[in-house]
């Protein structure tokens, strides 16, 4: 599971708060500059697993495996807690993510790739593959990096967000 610092719980309060145009937060964790935090991630084991699922996948077709992104993955993350606080998947907020990350990380394109339900890195893998929609984003050849947030609400259901860069 990743970690973050309380100062980052207070200041997504905060964020949320004092720069929210609407009852939902977007899902990006911000600071007092209003730049999105880059906090070290700790990936848990099925986040691992779909780092590495998804990179096999890539380059069993040729493609090129993808870097990790701390920035990417703490975006991912506040997604994640956003869909699990509304009780549903969704791309609800996706363009503020998609700005963020190619204002602070230097992000030409962005994708995004969301799941519920999944017990295991191999089932999310394999519904993103199955679905026409997530498999071209998993499959684009442009995409340079990315970064995975996996949680489970209360009831023990898995959420994830996964989202693709060019850099």
């Amino acid at each position: 599971m990743k970690t973050h610092a309380p100062k980052l719980f207070v200041l997504l309060l905060l964020t949320t708060i004092l720069f929210s145009c609407a009852k939902e937060d977007n899902g990006v964790y911000f600071n007092e500059n209003s730049e999105v935090v880059n906090a070290k991630v700790v990936y848990s084991t099925i986040e691992s697993e779909i780092i590495s699922l998804v990179n096999a996948h890539r380059t069993s077709l040729g493609l090129n495996a993808l870097s990790t992104l701390n920035l990417v993955s703490g975006v991912a993350d506040g997604h994640t807690n956003y869909m699990i606080e509304a009780g549903a998947i969704s791309h609800d907020n996706f363009p503020e993510r998609a700005q963020i990350l190619m204002e602070q990380a230097g992000a030409k394109t962005v994708g995004e790739n969301v799941g519920f339900g999944y017990s295991t890195a191999e089932g999310v893998v394999k519904a993103w593959i199955a679905s026409d929609g997530h498999r071209k984003i998993m499959e684009n050849p442009e995409y340079t990096h990315f970064g995975i947030s996996t949680e489970s609400n209360a009831e023990n259901r898995n959420y994830f967000t996964n989202i693709f860069i060019k850099k």
